[in-house]
């Protein structure tokens, strides 16, 4: 945990959620919630949320699976439930400026991401998917007025092209959004250094990394 780094709780789906708070160098900034993937808060996850905090954003990464039954998998309801905590805490907080935040979520987190937006509506001004889409295939996207970047894989049986594409039409039909989607030349979590399947890759990441900063900078700023 990096010194400007906490753990702090705020009101869940019925219970007390956790999540790791990251502050910028400059102590204030805009707020951003970084969505895990099915793991949870993984070391991956809180290096993200330094990464972020260092380019100026305060990064608050939930730790979903907190209180969620033996295997890990927390309910979706109960995810977004505990997501929409993240954002109230986040617009609450003196050190965040601002009156909306911005949503970055991997792979399971991806998805939620998105179903975050879209039941936050202007509390959630840009949103970026790394690879992940919501559960449901015909997710309503109605109630999402924030800008969205994708991040997808073209090597990812578990999120195709064509779910990918299938979804941002949605998006345009449900909304007044054009969704920026872009595909890597890498397998499903290539920004991950930590992934276990060995898809990472490191010109792909740097590339998605450098698109995101410039789109939260560009709508959250």
């Amino acid at each position: 945990m990096s010194g400007s780094a906490q753990h702090v709780t705020f009101p869940g789906d019925g219970q007390t959620a956790h999540g790791y708070l990251v502050l910028p160098p400059q102590a204030v900034g805009p707020g951003l919630v970084v969505v895990p993937g099915q793991q949870g808060l993984t070391g991956h996850i809180r290096a993200m949320a330094d990464r972020f905090a260092e380019e100026g954003f305060v990064a608050l990464a939930p730790d979903l699976p907190s209180g969620a039954p033996a295997d890990g998998e927390l309910p979706p309801e109960q995810a977004v439930v505990d997501l929409r905590g993240a954002v109230d805490f986040l617009l609450g907080h003196p050190q965040v400026v601002g009156d909306s935040v911005g949503a970055v979520g991997f792979c399971r987190g991806g998805g939620l991401s998105l179903v975050l937006a879209a039941q936050e509506g202007d509390r959630v001004a840009a949103v970026v998917p790394f690879y992940g889409l919501p559960a449901d295939d015909l997710f309503e996207y109605r109630g999402l007025t924030a800008h969205v970047l994708g991040h997808y894989a073209e090597e990812d049986d578990a999120n195709p092209v064509t779910a990918v594409d299938e979804a941002a039409i949605r998006i345009g039909e449900a909304t007044d959004r054009r969704p920026e989607i872009h595909f890597y030349p890498a397998g499903h979590a290539f920004m991950n250094e930590e992934n276990p399947a060995g898809a990472y890759d490191a010109l792909q990441a740097r590339t998605a990394w450098l698109r995101t900063l410039s789109f939260l900078w560009a709508h959250l700023g």
